[in-house]
């Protein structure tokens, strides 16, 4: 299994270092998030501080963009990283796409098959030089003169990770991905039950086999080495258990286990801004089902029981302040486990 450092707030004026430091410390992959900075931008500087980790967006937001700028990007990044880059996509939620980007929404499952097989095409064009003829329902590719042609990519295409929650777009992961990144507001049971086999199905329609498709499995983590940042990791972490809760696209993991109700109340509490209240309707319960909570050398251990044969990459959101001695014993109880 496969080790990754993710970054989701983070400084773009310190992100090399940030980057090195993680090669240094011998993890196979450093993601960033799009959330407060431009994951492309971080990576770009990354890839002029590194030589040998993987690197990756966790995720870009696909619908903020178009195929055509999404490829571009994507294609100088690799050539940057001397093919050490992996585009990972997301749809985000309606809402931050039409209010916050000001894009179009509609059909997300359909829409994100379509962006990735178009950018297939754009690659496949400057590759081997052939016309791009690329008609879809929600964009058309059809000219690519010499000017704008970067030609044949030395490094190849970079892989494309799709991250879903939903069985339609993790289906459509499975068809047309390199890769698949589960989402930190799922549970074991979810993964098994409902993620595995859409992943499964789409495959089967690509008729390619689970086994050549890469996992990524960032899962909560709740730890510390005293009592007291303990408490302090759990009590974040049971807000952020919250904040995803409360969302309207996640609730079928919540009503998987029977907890839909618990949508219901965390999604009025947050229209109201009760964001205290919202964290203690988190139960321990519950707590347990999203998150791995313990002594850093335990989480190790319990991410590859959980996880081990589902998944061929690790990582762990933790939404609280960070500590790298803590992390190393982590991720040292994962190699071993």
């Amino acid at each position: 299994m496969k080790v990754d450092s993710v970054e989701i707030t983070f400084d773009p004026r310190g992100i090399g270092d940030t980057a090195a430091q993680a090669e240094a410390a011998g993890y196979d992959g450093f993601w960033v998030a799009e959330a407060k900075h431009d994951p492309f931008v971080a990576l770009a500087a990354a890839a002029g501080r590194t030589s040998t980790i993987e690197l990756g967006t966790s995720i870009a937001v696909a619908f903020a963009r178009n195929p055509m700028s999404t490829a571009v990007l994507a294609n100088d990044l690799q050539l940057l990283s001397g093919g050490r880059f992996n585009l990972g996509l997301g749809s985000q939620v309606e809402t931050h796409v039409t209010k916050r980007f000001g894009m179009p929404w509609s059909r997300p499952a359909a829409r994100m098959r379509e962006f990735v097989l178009a950018m297939r095409e754009i690659w496949h064009s400057w590759e081997t030089g052939d016309r791009l003829r690329f008609r879809g329902e929600f964009s058309t590719h059809t000219v690519m003169t010499p000017f704008f042609d970067p030609g044949p990519n030395p490094h190849g295409s970079p892989k494309v990770y799709l991250a879903g929650v939903g069985e339609l777009m993790t289906e459509v992961a499975g068809e047309v991905a390199d890769g698949f990144l589960c989402h930190s507001f799922t549970t074991e049971r979810y993964l098994r039950e409902v993620t595995i086999p859409a992943l499964e199905r789409g495959r089967a329609k690509a008729g390619k086999p689970l086994a050549g498709l890469e996992i990524s499995g960032p899962s909560f983590v709740a730890t510390g080495t005293t009592p007291e940042e303990l408490d302090e990791s759990v009590a974040e972490t049971k807000r952020q258990i919250a904040f995803y809760g409360s969302t309207p696209s996640y609730r079928k993991v919540l009503d998987l286990h029977g907890w839909g109700d618990l949508h219901e109340e965390l999604h009025a509490l947050s229209r109201r801004g009760k964001w205290d209240e919202m964290t203690a309707a988190i139960d321990d319960d519950v707590l347990t089902a999203f998150a791995v909570v313990g002594e850093p050398e335990q989480v190790g251990a319990e991410l590859v029981a959980r996880y081990g044969d589902i998944t061929t990459r690790a990582s762990c959101y933790a939404p609280y302040r960070e500590d790298p001695a803590r992390w190393s014993r982590v991720f040292a109880a994962i190699r071993t486990g």
